[in-house]
């Protein structure tokens, strides 16, 4: 696993934290993009994430931040989708932005993961929070991930569907 938080100046008024986790997951590609793929298992895996919609055209999370003492609605899309291989997605909010991207690649074990998420705070706190609390939901990413498709292996190896 590696990874990292760094600062950069966006625009003025504003901070960016960037994250960057890579993890391997002992199952295969397909696996881990069944997951990786689908908006509704990467909203349930983050803990701030209290619920989420699929409007159709976005799909929306609706986001619990204790630092403005509310619940936000991010309006997300996938931007970027190379089958088994790469998701890239936006989020939009009135108190932060939000990208993430998943890159998978394949390894003797399994499927490597590269995270990477940038969020650009709108209001003072919010990126704070984001970056006190990134590196955790990240753990709870991989977790998640590790349960899901080890069910499917489980699934796989018994002769069953899900």
């Amino acid at each position: 696993m590696t990874g990292g938080f760094f600062h950069s100046p966006a625009e003025p008024g504003s901070m960016t934290v960037r994250v960057e986790r890579t993890f391997d997951v002992p199952a295969s590609r397909d696996a881990v993009w069944a997951f990786i793929s689908d908006p509704a298992k990467r909203a349930s895996a983050i803990s701030v994430v209290d619920r989420y919609e699929d409007r159709g055209d976005a799909f929306i999370w609706f986001v619990k931040l204790p630092v403005i003492g509310t619940t936000v609605e991010f309006e997300t899309h996938d931007v970027d989708v190379r089958e088994n291989e790469y998701v890239k997605f936006e989020g939009k909010s009135r108190v932060a932005n939000v990208v993430g991207e998943h890159e998978l690649e394949d390894t003797e074990g399994g499927c490597r993961l590269t995270n990477r998420f940038v969020v650009q705070g709108k209001l003072p706190g919010v990126e704070r929070f984001f970056e006190k609390n990134l590196d955790a939901e990240l753990d709870r990413l991989e977790r998640e991930l590790v349960e899901s498709v080890g069910d499917e292996s489980e699934d796989e190896a018994d002769g069953s569907d899900a």
